[in-house]
């Protein structure tokens, strides 16, 4: 049991060679962003120098940040999830036609993001788990599954009027001593959005479970070498099962938090979230391979991939493709880091 608890992030002396993989994989993770913005802010400076431009990107990817933590659940034990940008995307809509055209109120919205994607997490979970099918094609069905149902929920896209949710939509939290002053001279103060706290709750709680409890040791261990957990008295079906369901979770909650940045429904929600997810999970430290990954980390990819992407919007590349070749070309430095990494072990 002392290698399992090792492996999941105890800061024990004799550690393993997976907890220094985690260590090493979100120094350079952090490097990266960092020696990022601050070149942002020294070379382009525009926005950069606002605080308000970094508050911006957490209120535009607090959903991201939520599903990218889920993937990175997933990823650590060996498995993948790709319907969680579907399940955010049935969310929205879910909610927006509930609030909308059946007058509902905000803690039955809230109940049925939950339900959606505990609904999601449970069956795709016990595919995996239980029934040995692979990950990628059970969370592919899923994809599709959930997409259709969007639609079939409601067709066209529309705005929420529901006052109550567009009162909570529209609540700002600020963050004193970090305002600026504006062209007409006046005072602005900086803030946040209310997703931007669920997301940074989520991610100090997961990354607590996953290096200072049981469960999360398991993750570590199952990802790492599913026989040698199995030896050492790990359920592995179990683990297995809970990854996707916490996953599945996860991506209810970010479906809400995306619904209350967005503030509508539209089947087109959500499009290539899962991608961006997995992308931060890989920049942020989780190897696809399993057994290796920190949940801070993911926050920092998070980061990272919506800065990189904020730079080629500033330096006047606004073209779709421009985006995209920046983040494959992130993402396979990131990949080939982890092969490096990888090869030095063995």
């Amino acid at each position: 049991m002392v290698k399992m608890k090792n492996a999941g992030g105890g800061a024990q002396p004799g550690r393993t060679n997976r907890l220094t993989d985690t260590n090493l994989l979100l120094a350079i993770t952090v490097v990266v962003f960092l020696v990022m913005y601050i070149g942002a802010m020294l070379f382009l400076k525009k926005g950069f120098l606002k605080p308000q431009t970094f508050f911006n990107i957490l209120n535009a990817n607090a959903a991201l940040i939520i599903t990218s933590c889920g993937m990175s659940l997933v990823m650590i034990t060996g498995g993948i999830d790709i319907s969680v940008g579907g399940v955010v995307a049935l969310v929205s809509m879910s909610c927006a036609v509930y609030l909308d055209y059946h007058g509902g109120s905000l803690i039955t919205s809230l109940l049925i993001a939950l339900g959606i994607g505990l609904a999601f997490g449970a069956v795709q979970g016990f595919l995996v788990a239980y029934l040995d099918i692979q990950p990628f094609i059970v969370s592919l069905a899923g994809m599709f599954f959930a997409r259709g149902m969007t639609t079939i929920v409601h067709t066209a896209p529309f705005n929420v009027a529901n006052e109550a949710f567009v009162g909570l939509k529209d609540t700002r939290i600020n963050v004193p001593g970090l305002g600026t002053v504006n062209k007409l001279g006046k005072y602005v103060n900086a803030y946040v959005e209310i997703g931007v706290i669920v997301a940074l709750l989520i991610v100090v709680i997961l990354y607590c479970v996953l290096k200072w409890t049981k469960l999360g040791r398991n993750f570590y261990a199952v990802g790492g070498n599913r026989q040698s957990a199995l030896m050492l008295g790990v359920d592995v079906k179990r683990t297995r099962f809970l990854s996707h369901l916490f996953c599945g979770l996860l991506a209810g909650i970010g479906g809400y938090v995306y619904f209350l940045h967005v503030g509508s429904g539209s089947a087109s929600h959500a499009m290539g979230m899962e991608m961006n997810a997995i992308a931060s999970s890989i920049i942020g430290g989780t190897l696809l391979t399993g057994g290796v990954g920190n949940i801070f980390g993911t926050f920092v990819g998070v980061l990272s991939l919506s800065t990189i992407q904020n730079i080629v919007s500033s330096i006047g590349l606004d073209q779709a493709w421009w985006t995209g070749i920046t983040v494959a070309a992130m993402l396979c430095l990131f990949l080939v880091i982890q092969s490096v990494i990888l090869a030095r072990k063995r």
